[in-house]
This record gives C-alpha cells, sequence and structure tokens, in this order.
C-alpha cells in the first residue's frame, strides 16, 4: 500500500489523520483480549480525529456521555459517539485494510438513546502511524440502504454508498441544507429490575466473549439503554462482583470507578433539627456544570447517628450564587420509578434545592437533575 499524504492532509477525497504507533499500556481494563483491542483501536481514533474535528469543523464537539464512560461502552460494542452543536456522530474505526464497506453494531442504530445523525468509516493502520476518514453516511441512509446482518448484528453499507469527503458534512451544514438525517425507529420496551439483574448476573460472566450477542436485542438494547446497567455490567465483567455502597466509600474510600466519574469523600458541618450545635458529616460531593455554570451535589446522612437518612443537596458553587428558577433535582429507583416526595423545584431563584430520603441497606436510587448536566451519564448509587 502506498504511504498517505501527509499527517492532517486531504488527498483527492479522503482525510488522513496520524496517530501514536507506540501501543500505550491500557489505562482501562477490558475482560477479553478483544475488547482490549476495540478500546485500544477507539482510542487511538478517538485522540486523532476529536482534535481536528474541532478546529475543522465543530469548536463545540466533545465525547459522548463523556470520557470516562468510554470502557464500558468500549467493552461490550465498537464506536465512539461524539455530540456537536445539536449532532452526534459515531466513529467506527476498522484494523481492516480493505475499506469496502461500513459496518455499524446495531446498538448504535436501533437504540433510541444512542441513535446518531452521521456515522463516520475510519480505517487504523496503527503499523504505519495513520488512520483514514474513508466515509460518512447518515442514519436515515444507514436504515435504508444499508443490509442488516443477524449472524453479528450490524447494519453494512457499501464504500460506493458513503460520502468519500467528510469536508462534505462541514458544507451541508454551512449551507444549512435541510435533509432528514434520522430514520424512525421503534422504542425498546423497558425491562424489570428483577430481569435486568438476571441478565447482569449472566452476561456480566468474562466467560461470555460476545454478550451483545448472548441474548435477543429487544432485551440487550433496553439492559444498555439504562447507563446505571450498562456500567454495573462493565464493573462485573472487571471482576468486581460486589458494588460498592456509598455508606462503603464513605469508611474506606471512594471506589476508582466513582473517582473517575467524578465523586469525591468530603466534610460537611451540619445543624441537625432542634439542636444548636453544629456537627462534622462526612458525605459525597462532586460538580456538575450547567450552561456553563459550576454546581455541586452532595449526599451526606441527615446527622452523624443517622446512616439510612439521606440528604442529596445541589447548590452553586460560587459565593453567594443561587440556583435558577426551573432547575430541578429528582430522584428515582434503580429501575427509574418515581416515587412520593422525589423532586424539588426552584420556582424562584434559591439557594440550595434538596431532598431527604430514608433508605434500606443495599438500595439503589439515580440521580437527574433538570437541565440535564453537561457529561450527565445516568448512574446507580447504592447505599
Amino acid at each position: 500500500m502506498l504511504n498517505p499524504p501527509a499527517p492532517f492532509t486531504i488527498d483527492s477525497q479522503h482525510l488522513y489523520l496520524e496517530i501514536t504507533q507506540s501501543p500505550e499500556a491500557q489505562e482501562q481494563r477490558y475482560s477479553t483480549a478483544g475488547a482490549c483491542q476495540r478500546g485500544w483501536v477507539n482510542q487511538k481514533c478517538l485522540q486523532a480525529f476529536l482534535p481536528w474535528f474541532k478546529e475543522e469543523i465543530a469548536p463545540t464537539a466533545r465525547v459522548y456521555p463523556n470520557s470516562a464512560a468510554l470502557p464500558s461502552f468500549w467493552e461490550v460494542v465498537n464506536g465512539t459517539a461524539i455530540t456537536f452543536d445539536r449532532d452526534r456522530l459515531v466513529l467506527i474505526p476498522t484494523l481492516a485494510m480493505d475499506d469496502d464497506e461500513l459496518r455499524v453494531p446495531q446498538e448504535w442504530v436501533d437504540i433510541p438513546e444512542w441513535v446518531a445523525d452521521y456515522y463516520i468509516a475510519v480505517q487504523v493502520n496503527p503499523d504505519e502511524g495513520w488512520m483514514k476518514v474513508f466515509g460518512y453516511t447518515t442514519h436515515q441512509i444507514l436504515k435504508t440502504k444499508g443490509v442488516y446482518d443477524a449472524g453479528d448484528r450490524t447494519y453494512s453499507l457499501e464504500s460506493e454508498d458513503l460520502i468519500p469527503d467528510i469536508n462534505v458534512l462541514w458544507v451541508t451544514r454551512q449551507l444549512n441544507q435541510l435533509e432528514a438525517l434520522r430514520a424512525e425507529i421503534a422504542p425498546l420496551d423497558p425491562i424489570a429490575k428483577t430481569q435486568a439483574e438476571n441478565l447482569l448476573e449472566r452476561l456480566g460472566d468474562r466467560d461470555v466473549k460476545f454478550p451483545r450477542l448472548a441474548v435477543p436485542f429487544s432485551l440487550w438494547g433496553a439492559l444498555l439503554t439504562h447507563s446505571g446497567w450498562r456500567k454495573k455490567l462493565y464493573e462485573l465483567r472487571q471482576g468486581l462482583l460486589i458494588q460498592q455502597s456509598i455508606p462503603q466509600w464513605l469508611q474506606t474510600g471512594v471506589a476508582n470507578l466513582a473517582q473517575q466519574w467524578g465523586w469525591e469523600k468530603r466534610e460537611f458541618v451540619v445543624v441537625p433539627a432542634g439542636m444548636r450545635s453544629a456537627e462534622p458529616v462526612l458525605g459525597l460531593s462532586r460538580q456538575i456544570i450547567i450552561a456553563e455554570q459550576t454546581y455541586e451535589l452532595r449526599i451526606l446522612p441527615k446527622s452523624a447517628s443517622e446512616d439510612y437518612v439521606w440528604r442529596f443537596e445541589l447548590r452553586s458553587t460560587t459565593l453567594d450564587g443561587q440556583i435558577p428558577a426551573g432547575f430541578k433535582l429528582r430522584l428515582l429507583t434503580e429501575d427509574l420509578q418515581a416515587f412520593e416526595n422525589n423532586e424539588d423545584t426552584a420556582t424562584t431563584p434559591v439557594d440550595m434545592l434538596y431532598l431527604e430520603v430514608i433508605l434500606e441497606l443495599g438500595e439503589g436510587l439515580v440521580w437527574e437533575i433538570e437541565p440535564t448536566p453537561e457529561d450527565y451519564d445516568r448512574e446507580i448509587l447504592r447505599f
């Protein structure tokens, strides 16, 4: 094969980007050799593509949902999502040296929460240190022209049906051409908590080499739709059989994965009701960005002597900052069901939003905030 043009230049049709040739040590663990290679290839592809895309096409582009979540995707499926403006693209890298087709895993096409507007076909050549964007397409075209393979649950599109020059994407957006980017797809029926637990126990076994093909797609897709269950699957396949709880984090330290998602242990001063003296209480804290403003989500026991009544608070990190009107702090059960007094809404600017809940040992909760924070990825907190 001829050497490609110099990195960061374009030949008659295609974009070539340089990738680092050294096989860097994996910072993340994966359950199989295949998953490890998939994580490495996707990481290399992302590292080369995102800086170019931000500089040349979309300065606001960023990983979706966030960088910390990527290993839980790559553990089970090929591809990396990037959001920009109001659109989303998915990078689909391949090590195959023949760029005759784009092959997209069904998850990126038929899970409503994962669907993208554009799908980018990338050929990665780690030996020679370059990657080639050999075309792109839209969800609409992939669903209408693509060939579905039930054997490996992918949609494929021949290279002649791809748009070879990714700069065309920028041109069509500049011209504001109205085109249908996404096809209609059917929603996936949610699954019950007990069914999800059974699936997690089965698919969390690393001896199951291809969990995405081990159960019907309707179940698999519904399981991945819940980000908390997707993360749980990743943990199980790493051998983390027992999910650490908030009380355990407060006693022994925040787990590594939770630290990557932004949690840290802190000491807060609480004034119990009916008492004059304040008392220090250990709790958890993480930073949240909404509309370029930083807020803090806190989780702490209501008092040092009570570990079954938990308080969730949302505060501004700026001095005298307030929570704007219209903000909501919401808690849901592990399977995303509402319950009594599970939401606090700021009808006017307030110092904080808060909720107090009585939880049983081992119970799980999911937090949500409106407007949705930047990089938000649903998680299950165990108590």
